[in-house]
């Protein structure tokens, strides 16, 4: 699709959360516009998942306002435009007795509702998400039969099928091998490039996220950096937040 790089698709202005008198987040003003590749990155506790949980309505803030496309998180009905995929390894039943197809027709309950039969638009929407991961083989195979990272590219697939116009993903990686994760970003790349989908992404590999985003946000509590990931790499960010020894687990690319 046309990619228009000044719209906005999130806007995070002076954002607070606590829970209960604990302060997670302090005064985070950022933006995402359409056909970025953000990635959140913090060190453990940082508040990197509840920012991306605050900003999909899941959590209300303390303080400030979150726009999805220029609407108030609050009161946000478009649900559709929006994609999410969770952490396999805590989200995901194994055993949940489904195809693949089944699960990346549930896609379609966002545009249809919990209601509706599939029509052929919708079984065309399925299967043209299944081809954009390169899962059209395994559609009539049981999703538990699949590994791990294979299963992640079903979860992609699924997000697909409801035509968002972003995709959040917190630590999509996670009990991924490490073949698997290469693929999966190489995966995330095409389809920011190639289809002009936003990602939004949460990760807790520095090494990764660096290389592969357009732009890096890191939260320590407060907004530390948002900007270009190279800045970020080249600058004193990281021995501040994760300690003198870090640049030892940098690797080049």
């Amino acid at each position: 699709m046309p990619v228009d790089h000044t719209k906005n698709i999130i806007e995070v202005r002076d954002l607070s959360f606590a829970y209960g008198q604990t302060p997670v987040l302090k005064n985070i003003t950022l933006t995402v516009h359409q056909g970025d590749y953000l990635g959140i990155i913090g060190p453990n506790g940082s508040g990197k998942t509840t920012l991306l949980k605050v900003m999909l309505g899941l959590l209300t803030p303390t303080s400030g306002t979150v726009k999805l496309f220029g609407a108030d998180c609050l009161g946000f009905k478009d649900w559709s435009k929006i994609g999410y995929v969770p952490q396999k390894a805590i989200n995901f039943d194994p055993l949940f007795p489904a195809t693949v197809r089944e699960v990346v027709a549930m896609g379609r309950f966002g545009k249809k509702g919990l209601l509706f039969r599939l029509t052929d638009e919708d079984q065309a929407v399925v299967r043209q998400s299944l081809e954009q991961v390169e899962m059209l083989e395994y559609q009539d195979r049981q999703i538990g039969d699949l590994s791990s990272g294979q299963q992640q590219r079903v979860f992609i697939a699924r997000a697909l099928a409801g035509q968002p116009e972003v995709i959040f993903l917190d630590e999509p990686t996670v009990g991924v091998d490490v073949k698997a994760q290469e693929q999966f970003y190489a995966l995330l790349k095409r389809l920011n490039q190639e289809l002009g989908l936003t990602l939004v992404m949460v990760s807790h590999d520095i090494d990764v996220i660096a290389h592969e985003v357009t732009e890096l946000a890191c939260v320590n509590q407060t907004l530390v950096y948002h900007g270009e990931p190279e800045e970020f790499v080249k600058g004193d960010y990281l021995q501040k937040l994760y300690g003198k020894n870090i640049r030892q687990i940098l690797h080049d690319h």
